[in-house]
């Protein structure tokens, strides 16, 4: 990822905050020069000082029988939100972006045991409804086991982390007051992100 240096985020555990709360990531591998991408919640945690994601495929689709023998990418990249040069001191500025994302490399695991998947899933059920998991624990298991037959969990071990946030580090104080100003009291929600990040890092 082209990332200047002064939006590069290297702080780990501002990283790892940020793909915990924006979680929906993209999973790209590329099979004979060809990039394939499903897009999957990922559990996110560490392990003995090591990131691991973690996530599944549905078994119908071809692109987890790719993800062992080649490296992947797992970008998050949300929010972001046009910048109007309107908001700058001259005229003489053209509009542009900001933006967050996270890139993440590393190689993937296949999990076969099928006690270990079972875990996967119970655990994506805490991560994203914990209050379906009274429903889910009335269910039979032989429905359970058929679930899980139509799936396929695996686990990335994070290898690089590149992280960018472009937040008008690039303009004036005031420029950038005007801009957190103006998103803060948005309809979008974008733009309030956005707008939280840059009062975060740029200490407006």
């Amino acid at each position: 990822m082209y990332t200047p240096k002064h939006y590069s985020i290297t702080d780990q555990e501002e990283i790892l905050f940020f793909i915990r709360r924006f979680n929906f990531g993209t999973i790209i591998t590329s099979r004979e020069n060809i990039p394939m991408a499903t897009h999957l919640p990922f559990i996110v945690s560490k392990r003995e000082s090591k990131l691991i994601l973690i996530s599944h495929f549905a078994r119908a689709n071809p692109h987890w029988q790719e993800i062992t023998a080649h490296q992947n990418l797992v970008i998050f990249s949300e929010p972001h939100a046009y910048v109007s040069p309107g908001f700058y001191d001259k005229k003489q500025n053209v509009p542009t972006w900001n933006y967050i994302s996270v890139h993440a490399y590393g190689q993937a695991k296949i999990i076969e045991e099928q006690e270990e998947s079972l875990r996967i899933l119970e655990n994506m059920i805490d991560s994203f409804e914990a209050a379906y998991k009274a429903q889910w624990n009335t269910l039979d298991m032989g429905y359970k086991l058929r679930m899980l037959k139509g799936i396929v969990a695996f686990e990335i071990e994070v290898t690089e982390l590149q992280a960018k946030g472009k937040l008008s580090q690039n303009k004036t104080e005031a420029e950038r007051q005007r801009i957190t100003a103006s998103f803060s009291q948005s309809g979008s929600e974008n733009e309030r992100l956005i707008a939280e990040y840059m009062q975060k890092m740029n200490n407006v």
